[in-house]
């Protein structure tokens, strides 16, 4: 098994390149989906984030309101890092029983919005990021997601920097091109991917860290 961390601002299109990693073959994790599934009605972690930021966070209906909780947490630090403290756990407990489940010649696709924040490239064999211009973010933010521009900076203000992402990178997609220009590339890195995931099921697990460090 092969574990990839995925990672990419919010805005730079890392949704469409774990879904061309699917079309590949990966077995794909999205956090954002678990974070959703661990905060559904009825859950102990709606329970606590409600504890922590109040009814008013609540819809109608009892479920969360995810863009009034996201108004307040994106613009106080320390908000956002209580949230995180809630949410972040719950997650991680998820993800690892959805790993263990995958078969052992998977190429695991992670896909974590906050991984360079949260110090979680360690964890993963491969770290890949997809990088945008902070100007393509910003327009597909206010031009297909509907979002104000200072709804959208200061969501991508609590992010890491573009700077901070590709430091800690073993694949950089750039995603400033064309969708054929991007599907080649992701073809590209599913390639070497899998041939990863496959040199490690002949490699006893002492050899197997050494040789993906060689490789880098």
């Amino acid at each position: 098994m092969l574990t990839v961390g995925l990672t990419g601002g919010i805005g730079a299109g890392k949704s469409e390149v774990s879904r061309l990693l699917v079309e590949c073959g990966a077995v794909l994790i999205d956090a954002d989906r678990i974070a959703r599934e661990v905060v559904a009605p009825g859950t102990p972690g709606l329970a606590a984030v409600v504890e922590a930021f109040g009814e008013d966070v609540l819809a109608g209906d009892g479920s969360l309101n995810r863009p009034k909780l996201g108004s307040i947490v994106f613009a106080d630090p320390e908000k956002l890092a209580a949230l995180n403290a809630i949410v972040h756990p719950l997650v991680g407990a998820r993800s690892r029983e959805l790993e263990q489940s995958a078969a052992e010649d998977a190429v695991v696709v992670h896909d974590v919005p906050l991984l360079t924040e949260n110090g979680l490239a360690p964890l993963y064999d491969v770290v890949v990021v997809v990088d945008a211009d902070p100007a393509t973010q910003l327009d597909r933010l206010v031009r297909l997601r509907g979002m104000s521009e200072q709804d959208a900076r200061a969501r991508m203000a609590a992010q890491a920097t573009r700077e901070q992402r590709r430091e800690i990178a073993d694949v950089v997609i750039d995603n400033d091109v064309p969708l054929e220009e991007l599907r080649h590339r992701v073809k590209e890195v599913w390639t070497e991917l899998a041939r990863r995931a496959h040199v490690g099921r002949t490699e006893d697990p002492g050899e197997g860290s050494a040789a993906r460090h060689a490789q880098e």
